[in-house]
């Protein structure tokens, strides 16, 4: 049994060194601070003799501290792991597919590797030109890098596949472009005549890996082959859920490369990375993508391109508010005007578009909801959709359930079972945990 005689002499001791005491108050700067200070001092001996207290008492001493959070794991692209591929570039002439988003920290990809005495040989480059400055769809030229002389050969001019011309040299490919996980951006083709091309001389393809934005759910219909086109080459559904470097491992794995051939891949993963990673984009992907909301938006909104309805190209927010020249599409007004990078000639110009706002809108996956709500109201619901919207749809069914009145959930109901299915495929590829 304790020792009531102890306890109040402890008791006496910590009373006589102010552990009870209440700090003085003053207007004086530096008082205070010898105060505060003071108070330190008398805290440090309250807590020793509250030690002693314990250890007297029989009791165990506890730590009031608030415990130290675990360090959080930086996220490490593909490009910033040098050690891992600059070794198996060197000496070797070496050709990029690349554009602005290709970056090393503050640095591109094409002069870090010119720093490092690489020899960049050739760069490839895709819709939106090397800088990223080209409209949707806009033909780009093939030219000369203005900063380094290397040349360059566009995928979105005179042809979408490199030549065996165009390959000839190379000993090795580097992919290294920032997507946005949708089945209709078009990067992702790029990637695969590209890996067609490898395949077809024989030349290894490293992919240096990139987070996807929208890599944390997977949604939509599954292609349909026979609208197979650029803006979707793949029987996957609109929002695929894979990194680049998964997706390339899908499109060997599943044999579609022409002639069943197989592109020699050398995956530089990134480091601490999942699918439920969150990530902001430091570049925008294209020059119509400016931000998170847009490309969060992205999946849902790009259905609109085929049809007579603006999706804000040509205003200082694309793909974040949705329109046309009409009051019955709603209050909200917005003129798209010519702008340099990204909208030359965009839709409406200089017309003032009513319809909705979705800047403050909190992005809950693919949505089918504004399509379906702007084909309501639309006045000519007869020229609604156009030649280039079940590319995009990925079918020639969806403009029809939404001609044919049916609710979102019952479109739902028909992308399965091939869904779910290309769920379990897409297992086999992953390189990251979800």
């Amino acid at each position: 049994m304790n020792n009531p005689i102890k306890i109040a002499l402890l008791a006496l001791v910590l009373y006589s060194q102010g552990c009870t005491s209440a700090p003085r108050q003053s207007s004086n700067t530096t008082t205070a601070i010898a105060q505060n200070n003071h108070k330190s001092e008398d805290q440090r001996a309250c807590e020793e003799n509250q030690a002693r207290q314990d250890r007297a008492l029989g009791n165990k001493t506890i730590d009031k501290r608030p415990p130290v959070p675990a360090p959080v794991a930086t996220l490490r692209m593909g490009a910033e792991q040098r050690d891992k591929y600059l070794p198996l570039l060197r000496g070797k002439q070496v050709g990029l597919l690349v554009n602005h988003t290709s970056m090393v920290g503050q640095v591109h990809l094409v002069d870090e590797l010119l720093k490092n005495n690489i020899k960049v040989a050739k760069i490839f480059s895709p819709e939106h030109g090397f800088r990223g400055t080209a409209d949707a769809g806009e033909s780009v030229k093939s030219g000369v890098d203005a900063a380094t002389g290397t040349p360059i050969v566009s995928l979105y001019g005179a042809n979408k596949a490199p030549t065996n011309a165009q390959m000839a040299g190379l000993d090795v490919v580097v992919f290294d472009i920032q997507d946005v996980g949708a089945r209709f951006y078009t990067y992702i083709s790029s990637m695969h005549y590209m890996m067609q091309a490898c395949a077809d001389n024989n030349i290894p393809l490293m992919i240096l890996d990139r987070p996807n934005p929208n890599g944390h759910y997977v949604d939509g219909p599954v292609l349909d082959m026979q609208q197979s086109s650029f803006v979707g080459m793949h029987p996957i559904p609109v929002v695929h859920g894979l990194t680049v470097a998964e997706l390339a491992q899908m499109i060997n794995g599943e044999g579609w490369l022409k002639g069943g051939k197989q592109c020699q891949l050398q995956i530089i993963q990134m480091e601490n990375y999942t699918h439920s990673t969150p990530y902001s984009l430091p570049v925008k992907p294209s020059p119509n993508l400016p931000n998170d909301q847009a490309i969060a938006l992205y999946p849902s909104l790009c259905f609109f391109e085929g049809t007579p309805i603006s999706v804000g190209r040509g205003t200082p927010f694309p793909f974040q508010v949705v329109g046309a020249p009409n009051p019955a599409y709603g209050s909200f007004t917005f003129t798209p005007v010519s702008t340099p990078d990204g909208a030359k000639n965009p839709m409406f110009e200089n017309q003032v578009c009513y319809g909705i706002d979705l800047r403050q809108v909190k992005p809950q996956g693919l949505s089918l909801q504004y399509l379906i709500d702007f084909y309501q109201k639309s006045p000519d619901k007869a020229k609604f959709f156009n030649n280039f919207f079940n590319k995009l749809a990925g079918n020639s069914t969806l403009q029809e359930q939404i001609k044919q009145g049916m609710s979102e959930p019952d479109i739902r109901k028909t992308w399965e079972p091939a869904l779910s299915q290309y769920k379990t495929k897409r297992n086999k590829y992953l390189l990251y945990k979800e």
